[in-house]
């Protein structure tokens, strides 16, 4: 089975080698056919701590790390 792949924004580095990674999905509703956003916010693997606050990012579902990971960092897409 394939691995799903996701593109957002580091908004936490806080933590060590984990950054959480906020996702913004478009689509429009149902009924009133105007275009919604929504995000959600998934913790990802930072090896090396070097992702900082506002960098755009590809993660990609991996195996679980922790608790609440289950996402490792792909590549850097924009810096800030």
């Amino acid at each position: 089975m394939p691995k799903r792949i996701l593109q957002g924004t580091v908004v936490s580095d806080k933590n060590n080698k984990t950054v959480v990674v906020k996702v913004e999905r478009r689509f429009t509703h149902p009924l009133y056919k105007k275009t919604v956003r929504r995000s959600k916010n998934y913790k990802a693997h930072d090896e090396g701590n070097v992702k900082k606050v506002g960098d755009r990012v590809s993660i990609q579902e991996s195996r679980p790390i922790s608790k609440d990971k289950r996402w490792i960092i792909l590549d850097d897409l924009k810096s800030a």
